[in-house]
């Protein structure tokens, strides 16, 4: 997300400066002590008795005073030889870091090596974090920061830890404010959204989605990184509405806000930065969800089935399991159950392949509910604590909380015909309990 700009030598600060003059001093007066301790030799070496005595006081005492000038400079020498430590080998760590940091992100998702990169982020993000605390921002490391950045908010985003990308966004700022970079404003303000949106909080969300806009650059108004987060705006702002339509009674209030979160889809597709595979992908899931809100799952697969030819064609694994489990959605809505099934138990299999705990948790939840309707409960327990294990608990899951419980409650009970009531993505996992309550006589 973030223009790469032309390396440059690095000016000295003042304190180098210092350090510098210091040492310089320190060079002159050894030089000064050394020549009058040889001329004192010399003298004492030429005279017997007590000046003999005298010049060896004398000769020790400027030798000490030597020793004493010269011996931090002599050990840091020795640290640097004996550990090979320096500004210059530290930046080239940071440099390497974001090197491999951005290498494992293109791979996290992928149908080439995306449970690989899933475990390389999951042993090196402490790692990672401690690089960003502990390199001081400079103009010759800002990118190298950033781009370590950008990995970890990917890692954090998948892992649903909004906490973390909080504290990343953050961070960033912090970075940006310290060096002067708009750009990187931009982008901090825009992940605190990300993060605010994924801890419930949508006002603060929309709010620093403003400011994301008032700091954004005009110079780069045309440049493909302003065109990228003008286009993540408008999907976050969607998303924004989407929230609020799942929270919203049925109603003009929900219907207004599902109206414009397409609208703001739309405008994302429109500021797209030209061919870019990923973002049609992502554009084209929430518009299918759209749909699936408007009761229309028939739109929703004439969007789908294109997101899937082009996640294939990027091998993007993780879009192409999300629009399998989209389209699983979209069967049960046409009254297919069986077909459901078989979507959401491919997009599992996908997600359990690249290591996407949450979608496959999601996908979990959605065949233990089915066989919770269907009436065979041990196998919907099975499932359904499946999708408990893999998301640490149910802690900030209600739904999935609702399902376990009925599904520990209930006893044997009657099959459900296989033509299930017609119901909305929004309101679809609650109306599958409720059914199920109604026929066991909850």
């Amino acid at each position: 997300m973030t223009e790469a700009a032309p390396e440059s030598p690095k000016e000295p600060t003042k304190a180098d400066r210092r350090r510098g003059d210091f040492f310089g001093i320190g060079a002159v007066a050894s030089g000064l002590l050394n020549g009058l301790a040889g001329d004192k030799l010399s003298q004492s070496l030429d005279k017997g008795g007590w000046v003999s005595v005298v010049g060896f006081i004398l000769t020790f005492g400027f030798a000490l005073i030597w020793g004493i000038i010269n011996a931090p400079v002599a050990f840091r020498r020795y640290q640097r030889w004996r550990h090979g430590r320096g500004p210059e080998r530290e930046q080239g760590k940071l440099h390497a870091a974001a090197e491999e940091a951005e290498q494992w992100l293109v791979s996290l998702g992928s149908d080439a090596g995306g449970m690989a990169a899933a475990e390389w982020f999951e042993l090196n993000e402490p790692r990672l974090r401690d690089l960003l605390l502990g390199e001081k921002a400079q103009s010759d490391t800002v990118e190298d920061l950033a781009r370590i950045c950008d990995a970890l908010e990917a890692w954090y985003v998948r892992r649903r830890a909004p906490g973390d990308l909080l504290e990343l966004s953050e961070y960033l700022g912090a970075l940006a404010d310290g060096l002067g970079r708009r750009d990187l404003a931009e982008l901090a303000a825009a992940r605190a959204a990300t993060a605010y949106r994924l801890m419930g909080d949508l006002e603060t969300a929309s709010t620093r989605l403003g400011i994301s806009d008032n700091v954004a650059p005009a110079r780069r108004g045309h440049s493909r990184t302003a065109a990228a987060l003008a286009t993540r705006r408008q999907v976050e702002r969607a998303l924004l509405h989407l929230a609020r339509a799942e929270t919203a009674p049925a109603g003009n209030d929900r219907d207004e806000a599902v109206l414009n979160a397409r609208d703001r889809l739309d405008d994302a597709r429109l500021s797209r930065p030209g061919p870019d595979l990923a973002a049609e992908v992502a554009i084209h899931l929430n518009l299918a969800i759209v749909h699936l809100h408007q009761q229309d799952p028939e739109g929703a697969l004439d969007l789908l089935r294109p997101a899937i030819a082009r996640a294939t064609t990027a091998g993007d694994a993780s879009g192409h399991a999300h629009a399998l489990e989209l389209t699983g959605v979209a069967a049960w809505m046409q009254r297919n159950p069986r077909g459901a099934t078989g979507w959401w138990q491919q997009a599992e299999h996908l997600y359990a392949e690249i290591d996407e705990r949450e979608g496959r948790a999601r996908c979990l939840q959605h065949l233990g509910s089915a066989e919770l309707v269907a009436g065979r409960i041990e196998k919907a327990r099975e499932l359904l604590e499946l999708s408990e294990l893999l998301r640490g608990g149910n802690a900030g899951h209600p739904i999935l909380t609702e399902y376990l419980q009925a599904a520990r409650e209930a006893g044997p009970g009657p099959v459900l015909p296989e033509e299930q009531p017609h119901v909305g993505v929004g309101r679809l996992r609650r109306q599958l309990v409720r059914l199920w309550r109604r026929w066991i006589g909850h």
